[in-house]
């Protein structure tokens, strides 16, 4: 294996430079000599001097931040090396061009295999840096993140599949600590009590913070002092000079404890630092915002078995859980000097707290993250990334018309979809129900994910206007509304509830805006206390869906949590009831909706690792398989008498659009929890059920008025179109779209057959 890394890349002084040869030298420790010897680094510099760093002999190529020719001279040198694969690492700023915007242009001219790093994964990122991340995530076999909630917000901020993320944390040195006496008589501390902070020095570390906590904590231990270890960040050095260093001092100087500030104005190697880390009673780092995914210094000071103080920023929730150090609030020097004196005070805690982060370090050592890499490398270079060329050969796009909301946005008012159409005008004298504006919102939050639709994003608040309110002050829903606006029923039907209750889990999942899950999870937890009362299996299923996206964002909510396991055992409860010689299903018959009992165990599945969730979905899954597909036709259950356990035969019609809607979902969540690629096909079969693969070869989609016919029956179509059926149908063409981002596994047999075409 020959390898090309795309990075800064030391004797440039900066956290991804040092990360990038670490990475480089624990996979070598991996590899064979000849290809430790082939290893490129393509390095950038932040100037248009090529010659700013007296680079090693592996750097075979300089990239000048802001020189297109040179990222295109760059690829050129990739592509005709003997490199099997390449390892970018992206943060903003190293790139050239707006939020970096020269790098793709650069990865989409490599011709090899690409691995991208990503060490910022912002929570509110503008439109370009969002579509800058997506078409990374688009153009790369993996995608490697140091931290969970980057994988959160990856997949439900960016919209890229869980699949493609790969999961690595911070290395940090292989190597062991001197004497802490010895380290501390170097730096001419001996008998100190010492408080570290170490990296690039810049206003949003919050150094003020320790350094205002200093003097309640100098008044229980006078032999404390602060040492900031690191140079001022090139930037700010570059724009401000020293001024925050000097704004420390001076603040030091007013507080009267300048003599307990200690500066060391240097940028130290590794070996160096651990002794440093070694030799410091605490280390920490007291950031101003949440907002930090990763941070090597924090990673840094856990694996050198330092007792850790931190802020809550979004990586030290996660590195420091478990016991393995101390969190603070943001610029809240006074507990800071609470929790700093507390510990000088008590060695035995102290010496704790250094065990458990000690002993969390050895795996975070670098030659096992390397191996990690390693596995992430290997796979990428024996199985390449062609999920966009075997995809279509299986879902053609050329089969599917353009999506359209023309249509939907003719049967929808300022107060919500309206439930049926005559032929395709909207049929206003038969009202509204939140079954369908529900489904609505479910779509328009899907077309906006998957489109960017400004005309979806305009119509969710009526959608959700509707459902709130629709719902009662003891937290249930009603159906049915008249066009005068008069409310037609007292409560609706279980089916109903389970339905909203799926669209506000995903919209919470999905939502464009802070808004608009807050007014979600407010509607969601309001009906929470009817959850134990349901008795209808759909209406279960259809909550467990809704929980299922909710806990996606969520996963630590307890009592959402609490709610799906009851709901769960409810549902498997009735399957063990139900099934017997030839009948792997929940009840003892099959009526509408059917696909959706395995999509909720999918579902489930896919959150708890069920795994007879998973089982009783795959058995129920291909019971519906067996009911319903003949030869490459579907047929699901017609309406027209429904389908018994003794029946000898399926009533073949009327066929509904609701029950491909259900399949199409069902293989496409089927995949996602197996990775088996033949339900891919097996989707998209279904979705072709709209476009005339049925029994009767009639397509039910209509290309002239951008709706869906309302069913299927023996004579031909129902030629109404309904908001039930054109809403199915477009979930349906939307989760085909989605499908074609899948990071999609080939069969070997299909994977050569795409190299032989290539």
């Amino acid at each position: 294996m020959k390898i090309a890394y795309i990075s800064t890349y030391p004797p440039r002084e900066c956290g991804l430079a040092t990360f990038n040869q670490n990475l480089i030298k624990a996979i070598n420790a991996n590899l064979s000599e000849e290809s430790v010897q082939s290893t490129i680094v393509i390095a950038l510099n932040s100037t248009d001097n090529a010659n700013e760093y007296a680079y090693p002999d592996e750097v075979k190529q300089v990239i000048r931040q802001n020189i297109k020719e040179d990222y295109t001279a760059a690829a050129e040198f990739i592509n005709n090396s003997e490199a099997d694969v390449c390892v970018l690492q992206h943060e903003f700023g190293i790139y050239g061009g707006e939020e970096g915007l020269y790098v793709l242009p650069f990865i989409n001219q490599i011709e090899k295999p690409l691995i991208s790093i990503l060490h910022t994964v912002l929570k509110e990122p503008s439109f370009l840096q969002r579509s800058i991340i997506r078409e990374i995530a688009n153009r790369s076999s993996k995608i490697v993140v140091m931290s969970r909630k980057a994988i959160q917000f990856l997949v439900n901020i960016y919209q890229i599949p869980r699949e493609k993320i790969q999961f690595i944390e911070h290395g940090v040195p292989d190597f062991e600590a001197k004497e802490p006496k010895e380290t501390r008589k170097k730096m001419g501390l001996e008998g100190k009590r010492i408080l570290l902070t170490f990296g690039l020095i810049n206003r949003n570390k919050g150094l003020e913070t320790v350094v205002k906590a200093l003097p309640l904590i100098v008044a229980q231990h006078p032999e404390t002092v602060y040492v900031i270890l690191g140079n001022t960040h090139p930037g700010v050095l570059k724009q401000s000079g020293e001024e925050y260093r000097d704004y420390l001092k001076q603040l030091a100087q007013e507080l009267g404890v300048a003599d307990h500030l200690v500066f060391m104005n240097r940028f130290v190697e590794e070996d160096e630092l651990v002794n440093y880390l070694a030799a410091a009673d605490l280390y920490i780092t007291p950031y101003l915002n949440e907002a930090q995914i990763t941070s090597g210094t924090l990673s840094y000071a856990v694996g050198a078995g330092a007792a850790v103080l931190s802020t809550p920023y979004w990586h030290a929730q996660e590195l420091l859980s478990n016991d393995r150090g101390y969190l603070f609030n943001f610029k809240d020097h006074k507990s800071l000097a609470l929790i700093v004196n507390e510990l000088l005070s008590d060695q035995e805690e102290l010496q704790s707290f250094k065990t458990r982060a000690y002993e969390y370090g050895l795996h975070l050592r670098w030659p096992k993250i390397g191996q990690s890499y390693i596995d992430v490398i290997n796979k990428a270079v024996k199985h390449p990334d062609y999920s966009d060329k075997i995809l279509r050969q299986i879902i053609d796009p050329g089969l599917m018309p353009k999506f359209s909301l023309e249509y939907v946005m003719h049967l929808t008012d300022d107060t919500g979809i309206f439930q049926h159409a005559k032929f395709g005008i909207p049929n206003r004298k038969e009202g509204y129900c939140l079954d369908d504006n529900s489904r609505a919102l479910l779509m328009a939050l899907m077309a906006y994910q998957e489109t960017g639709s400004q005309e979806a994003l305009n119509l969710m608040p009526v959608y959700l206007s509707y459902i709130h309110d629709m719902q009662l002050e003891n937290g249930d829903f009603r159906n049915f509304l008249s066009f005068s606006r008069e409310y037609l029923d007292e409560h609706g039907s279980e089916d109903s509830f389970g339905r909203t209750i799926w669209a506000l889990g995903y919209l919470i999942h999905a939502a464009p805006n802070r808004s608009f899950v807050e007014f979600g999870r407010e509607v969601l937890f309001n009906a929470i206390p009817h959850f134990k009362k349901l008795e209808h299996l759909r209406g279960i299923v259809n909550v467990l869906i809704g929980l299922s996206y909710y806990l996606k964002v969520h996963p630590y909510d307890e009592t959402v949590r609490a709610e799906l396991d009851l709901l769960t055992k409810k549902l498997i409860t009735a399957y063990k009831i139900n099934k017997t010689e030839g009948w792997n299903w929940f009840e003892e018959q099959m009526t509408y909706d059917n696909a959706l009992f395995p999509l909720a165990l999918f579902h489930v599945a896919e959150i708890t690792e069920d795994s007879e969730a998973k089982r009783i979905a795959l058995e129920s899954m291909e019971h519906i398989e067996k009911v319903t597909c003949h030869g490459n036709i579907i047929n699901p259950v017609g309406n027209n008498g429904w389908y018994s356990k003794n029946d000898q035969k399926m009533p073949l019609y009327d066929q509904q659009a609701i029950e491909l809607m259900a399949m199409v979902l069902m293989y496409s969540q089927a995949y996602v929890v197996t990775k088996e690629s033949s339900y891919i096909k097996k989707m998209f079969s279904c979705y072709m059920w709209f476009m005339g693969e049925n029994s009767l070869r009639i397509p039910l989609y209509d290309n002239e008025t951008k709706g869906c016919a309302d069913g299927l029956h023996d004579a031909g179509i129902n030629r109404n179109q309904g908001a039930e059926s054109t809403l199915a149908y477009l979930i349906a063409h939307l989760v085909v779209l989605h499908a074609l981002k899948f990071d999609y596994e080939p069969h070997p047999d299909q994977r050569k057959k795409v190299l032989l075409l290539r």
